[in-house]
């Protein structure tokens, strides 16, 4: 069962690069030249992405009406929140309430979203793998709406259920680095990399976390086998790009970083990579 959402790589790659420090600059902290513009901050991952919905959603229920409200939150959440009321107010149990939470998400509520998905984890007749989905789901929406503490809490509930669940432990790490709990997100990406050793994901968080331990060399390694893996992957470029800048390779970081603008343009890896060259542009006196 997968239930996670298909823009996840996107949003935990945002959400781990900016909390281990994904503007170079910011490690360490420089020196700030007063006549120079500040570099742009980069948006708040809660207020520029939604959160999606997945594309495999954990049934908690069977029937058309719950297929119907599933569909419709892909493309008129306002729709799929009526359909879930009117449904829940005939009998609709489990699946119009699952279907009403994950439409709370699409109406800009992650917040009420997440409360809602914690009950019905709590509450829910199913199995323990689709309660998992729904913590999971939850931990997610907590993300979304910007309180990293309830989403551990509610990622370890749904690891609990589901322990060798790899999607659940690098969730939890991009939460934990969120935390600034960089030992202990390394430590749930190598518990996702003995199950999934090719998870080229992982590797990429897992490089952040090695970084931001002051842990270089292993850094570098760990960047360098997931590009093995994947190539053009923007995030893991965008890691080796810092890397490589801070061991003083700034023709190879910049190389990364203009790398990741052409296989990405439209991502926050890209947005990340444009503002670190343009901040190496201004000179080390600048910064």
């Amino acid at each position: 069962m997968n239930r996670r959402l298909p823009l996840l790589l996107s949003l935990a790659a945002l959400l781990v690069l900016l909390a281990l420090g994904a503007l170079w600059w910011r490690e360490p902290a420089p020196m700030v030249n007063a006549a120079a513009p500040p570099p742009p901050a980069p948006p708040s991952p809660a207020q520029e992405l939604p959160l999606p919905l997945p594309p495999e959603l954990p049934r908690l229920s069977d029937g058309p009406d719950y297929d119907n409200c599933l569909a419709l939150l892909r493309d008129d959440p306002e729709e799929a929140m009526r359909f879930a009321q009117a449904w829940e107010a005939t009998g609709g149990g489990e699946g119009a309430l699952h279907c009403a939470a994950l439409a709370m998400i699409g109406l800009g509520r992650p917040d009420t979203a997440a409360e809602r998905l914690e009950r019905l984890g709590t509450g829910s007749r199913a199995g323990g793998l689709a309660r998992a989905a729904v913590y999971g789901q939850a931990s997610q929406a907590w993300m979304m709406a910007g309180d990293p503490n309830r989403a551990f809490a509610a990622a370890t509930m749904a690891l609990t259920l589901a322990p060798n669940d790899a999607d659940l432990l690098v969730d939890r790490a991009v939460i934990q680095a969120a935390l600034a709990r960089y030992g202990d997100a390394l430590d749930d990406l190598d518990r996702a990399l003995a199950l999934e050793p090719d998870r080229v994901e992982a590797m990429v968080f897992r490089a952040a976390a090695l970084r931001h331990l002051d842990r270089a060399t292993e850094a570098v390694n760990m960047i360098q086998r997931a590009l093995n893996l994947a190539p053009d992957n923007a995030e893991a470029l965008l890691e080796r790009g810092i890397l490589r800048q801070l061991r003083g390779d700034a023709a190879g970081a910049r190389q990364d970083w203009e790398r990741v603008i052409t296989v990405a343009p439209e991502s926050m890896a890209a947005s990340l990579a444009a503002q670190n060259i343009a901040l190496s542009e201004v000179g080390p006196a600048a910064r």
